[in-house]
């Protein structure tokens, strides 16, 4: 398969990152060395692809929390959960349903706009409830968060400006109520 090489001055359009259903699982690890690597070849060795991944330090700097968006074959999404949850300084590994969690991304977006685009972008990004954290002569980022539908959507209506650039987060999640996550 051929690779695109996409430069800051070519228009980019919204396109979906992942074919198949997306999962969010929740990892938590010994905040060591080489724990990432590990779990990455998990996913490598089942054929899933990572499209989204956050990690951080959790409250007590001895562990970090992994959020990780995976596409792949969901009848293998069990077997890649449990061989997760096995590795060394892995503590526990759980998937997130929107029924049992909150999930939300961020994404800064850099538009080229002149004067006469600028009012329509400001509606935009006003309709989203995104902030403008960079405003000059021809351009402007916005900063947006929200669900993944919510920030493809406000994507692809910036889309009619000139996108320079765009830096997305990947989902972060929490479990509702009082389950750990």
């Amino acid at each position: 398969m051929p690779h695109t090489i996409v430069t800051t001055d070519e228009p980019i359009t919204a396109q979906p990152i992942a074919s198949g259903p997306i999962h969010t699982l929740s990892v938590l690890v010994n905040n060591q060395p080489g724990v990432l690597m590990r779990i990455c070849q998990v996913f490598s060795r089942r054929g899933f692809n990572i499209d989204s991944l956050v990690v951080s330090e959790g409250r007590n700097a001895n562990f970090s929390r992994m959020t990780i968006g995976i596409s792949g074959d969901p009848q293998g999404l069990s077997q890649i959960i449990m061989q997760v949850s096995k590795l060394i300084d892995v503590i526990h590994c759980f998937e997130h349903t929107s029924e049992n969690s909150v999930t939300k991304e961020m994404i800064l977006i850099k538009l080229r706009c002149s004067p006469e685009e600028r009012s329509m972008a400001l509606q935009i990004n006003e309709h989203f409830n995104g902030k403008t954290v960079d405003l000059t002569p021809t351009s402007m980022i916005v900063m947006l968060n929200g669900d993944s539908p919510k920030i493809d959507a406000a994507v692809t209506m910036f889309s009619q400006f000139n996108i320079i650039e765009t830096v997305r987060t990947g989902k972060v999640v929490m479990a509702r109520g009082e389950q750990p996550t």
